[in-house]
């Protein structure tokens, strides 16, 4: 039997959207207006804080369309709906983000090999409007960080508020000293940070996207669980997936031998499973144990 614990997160969801939406207008204004600055002052450390913000203004795209499309109802061709396009969204993002930081590293590369006079008042100028503008902008996803693409917006601006800061400081650094290697060297750190930060959404995405256990649970202990249910002698077939990023999904086959189970206890079971793992999707089938212990040798 299916128990599917729905609440109306639809309030929450169109507040997230309006977030996405200023965010994005915001930083892809932004994003416009630094790139030409960086050009202007040939600053390779402002051209890549320039292309890793175009990088996280896309992922924010990927990630409002996903908050929208997990909205709509499920279908006779989508019976879950558009959920998955969550995990869908999280994974173009980290793809995105690690494409940014290579295209970004050789830029700095060929900078470091032959480097300009950079205008050092104007990078700072625009570095400053880029830190208050990230920290704003990440200010508005400080709520709903169950789902990893609302973190995943709200660290990335975080970050980009950081790597700003790092540019603001070595502008300065290059104004006193006209050491303009700085620059390109600061761009190459602004690489790792990219990939450091991004490197677990990758990893987690891709977990998700093949049907992987969420890494905040246990399966182990999902079944120990279930097996310490009054009268259940064994469990099989039990898997655990994510329908989306905050989403999961069990089903599992409980042998219980001495009695029946009514749909009352069946739904207890679940509410117990959504309190105890926060899993919302429980399908069970309760069997005697015969035909199991001739099929699949239990």
């Amino acid at each position: 039997m299916n128990y599917c614990h729905t609440h109306d997160h639809s309030s929450a969801a169109q507040k997230i959207g309006r977030a996405f939406a200023i965010a994005i207008v915001a930083n892809l204004g932004f994003t416009l207006l630094e790139a030409f600055f960086a050009l202007y002052a040939h600053s390779s450390s402002l051209l890549a804080d320039a292309g890793h913000n175009l990088g996280d203004v896309l992922g924010l795209v990927f990630a409002w369309v996903a908050n929208y499309l997990q909205m709509r109802r499920p279908s006779d061709r989508f019976s879950y709906g558009y959920k998955r396009t969550s995990v869908l969204a999280a994974f173009s993002n980290a793809v995105i983000l690690i494409a940014t930081a290579v295209m970004i590293a050789v830029s700095a590369v060929d900078h470091l090999l032959h480097p300009h006079i950079v205008a050092e008042k104007v990078v700072v100028i625009v570095a400053i409007i880029g830190i208050f503008l990230n920290m704003g902008t990440a200010l508005l996803f400080r709520h709903g960080q169950r789902d990893m693409n609302v973190k995943g917006a709200f660290l990335h601006l975080m970050f980009d508020a950081l790597v700003s800061l790092g540019v603001v400081i070595v502008a300065v650094a290059m104004y006193f000293t006209q050491w303009y290697w700085l620059d390109p060297m600061v761009s190459l750190l602004i690489v790792v940070t990219i990939i450091f930060g991004t490197w677990s959404l990758f990893k987690r995405s891709m977990h998700l996207m093949l049907d992987g256990v969420p890494h905040e649970l246990d399966i182990k202990r999902i079944s120990g669980y279930l097996k310490a249910w009054p009268d259940v002698t064994e469990v099989h077939d039990l898997h655990v997936w994510g329908l989306s990023t905050t989403e999961i999904a069990l089903t599992a086959h409980l042998i219980v031998p001495s009695r029946y189970f009514d749909d009352n206890e069946l739904f207890l079971l679940a509410q117990s499973l959504q309190k105890e793992f926060e899993i919302g999707h429980v399908t069970i089938q309760v069997e005697r144990g015969t035909m199991c212990t001739t099929m699949c040798g239990v």
